[in-house]
């Protein structure tokens, strides 16, 4: 917070995953926590720095398996963000098979499974939160399972999943934590705007299962990848036609910003991109992408602001996402600078102070 930034709600928080996300298998190596990490605590725009930093519960990041047996690991987590001045947000639950997880339409075991790396990641959190560094933030899951899959039995998938949603909701109650689903194309049962709907709907515990709305991810659910059905935008649409992206955009963020208890700041460039072992989804975009479809400050406050135009104050941090990303492009200062000059934009426009 400065002079010329007032603001200091919502926080600005980094992601540590995109040094972990789409990297190995046979593509470049993964880049350790601790250098996110001090590349996060470098950035500096207008005598303003990141807050915080969101955090992936996952190997080389962190083994969330010795977390269960001790909270030295944990520690070690919080030591590591206060030696640098940052808060710890939402943390990611490693849901998926080849993590020790499995998918949440599977069968008993995967969703035994699916639910177990739910706990852990609930715990990781409570003890985060103890420990005085984690004032805020959620604990992130999907549906660990892929739509060509989810699409065998839509209706019968969607309901095992929503069963399995409602048993890790109890699981979140019982340590005082929130979950946060994400919206992305590449999670059956997740993959559209109005089957993501439904299944919150479904799972009905607003209180303690809400919508993680990224803005890359989200501006895929305009064009119906993967859900031709639930497309907004006609598939001939020509982008410089900004009032007709704008009236969709808004019938988007209209129908799941009651629901969003969590925000990523992003850019796209309207295209599917994967790499490594990630599937394809959402390309992210760099915050200067001169092909990104955003406005990012513009487009931010259609989700941080209510249908009048008020500012729902919902949002405690905002975390900026950009997985895929080349690993020289992600070690160069500058990059880190341009995200946090495109988050301060967005906490100029529709944020606010405490």
């Amino acid at each position: 917070m400065t002079n010329d930034h007032p603001n200091n709600y919502p926080k600005l928080h980094n992601a540590a995953w995109p040094g972990v996300v789409g990297k190995g298998d046979g593509g470049e190596p993964p880049i350790d926590l601790d250098t996110m990490l001090d590349l996060t605590a470098a950035a500096e725009v207008d005598g303003v720095k990141f807050d915080g930093f969101d955090l992936f519960l996952y190997l080389p990041h962190i083994d969330i398996d010795s977390t269960v047996k001790s909270d030295d690991a944990i520690k070690e987590l919080a030591e590591k963000a206060q030696a640098r001045n940052l808060q710890i947000g939402t943390v990611v639950a490693p849901v998926w098979g080849p993590t020790g997880g499995g998918a949440a339409m599977g069968g008993e075991p995967e969703r035994k499974r699916f639910l177990e790396q739910v706990r852990k990641g609930c715990r990781v959190a409570q003890v985060l939160r103890g420990l005085g560094v984690r004032p805020h933030g959620h604990v992130r899951i999907d549906s660990a399972c892929g739509v060509e899959q989810w699409l065998e039995d839509p209706e019968g998938n969607q309901k095992r999943i929503a069963d399995t949603f409602r048993e890790a909701c109890r699981i979140a109650e019982d340590h005082g934590e929130t979950l946060a689903a994400e919206g992305e194309i590449c999670w059956g049962g997740m993959h559209s705007w109005k089957r993501m709907i439904q299944l919150l709907e479904m799972v009905d515990r607003p209180a303690t299962l809400g919508f993680q709305a990224d803005m890359a991810h989200t501006l895929l659910y305009l064009l119906g990848y993967n859900a031709p059905e639930d497309r907004v935008l006609p598939e001939d649409f020509d982008w410089s036609d900004q009032a007709t992206f704008d009236a969709a955009y808004k019938t988007l963020t209209d129908a799941l910003r009651p629901w969003t208890i969590d925000f990523h700041v992003a850019q796209n460039d309207a295209t599917v991109h994967g790499s490594g072992s990630h599937d394809k989804t959402g390309r992210h975009c760099l915050a200067t992408d001169p092909n990104g479809k955003l406005d990012i400050p513009r487009h931010a406050g259609y989700w941080l602001r209510d249908a009048s135009g008020q500012l729902t104050r919902r949002i405690k941090h905002l975390c900026w996402d950009g997985c895929m990303f080349p690993n020289d492009v992600m070690m160069k200062p500058d990059t880190w600078n341009d995200i946090l000059r495109a988050m301060i934009a967005v906490r100029d426009a529709h944020g606010w102070k405490e």
